[in-house]
């Protein structure tokens, strides 16, 4: 019997990726939990087009950020963030979106630790109490 709990699927999503991606993915994950350590883990939209692997979602009171990997970046976007600061510029991609934002991370590129964190503290706080 498989673990097809969202952790279990999420561990095995960066498992199979075995690469650069996969290990962004792996820290980035652990970015959000310590920014969030109440911060729930899904998988969405799982279907052949991915090997029904789905793609990873962290969630608190709404969704914060998904976790997509395409062939030459992997991708988080923030259902919120075009309503979040974003001092130090991170998001670098979506911005002419209404309401999302993104930041597509390509192999050799690193994320400012704290901003990230700051960024997603500020997603819960956007998501908070009442807001949807």
């Amino acid at each position: 019997m498989t673990d097809d709990t969202p952790a279990a699927l999420i561990d095995a999503r960066i498992a199979a990726l075995d690469d650069w991606r996969g290990a962004t993915l792996a820290r980035i994950r652990a970015l959000i939990h310590r920014a969030d350590p109440d911060v729930v883990e899904t998988v969405k939209w799982r279907k052949p087009g991915n090997g029904m692997m789905g793609v990873p979602v962290w969630e608190h009171d709404g969704i914060l950020c998904t976790g997509e990997t395409y062939k030459t970046y992997v991708k988080l976007t923030f259902a919120r963030g075009a309503a979040l600061a974003d001092p130090t510029g991170l998001f670098n991609a979506s911005l002419d979106g209404g309401t999302r934002r993104a930041i597509d991370i390509r192999e050799g590129e690193t994320v400012d630790e704290a901003a990230f964190v700051a960024l997603v503290r500020a997603a819960v706080g956007e998501n908070g109490p009442g807001v949807r």
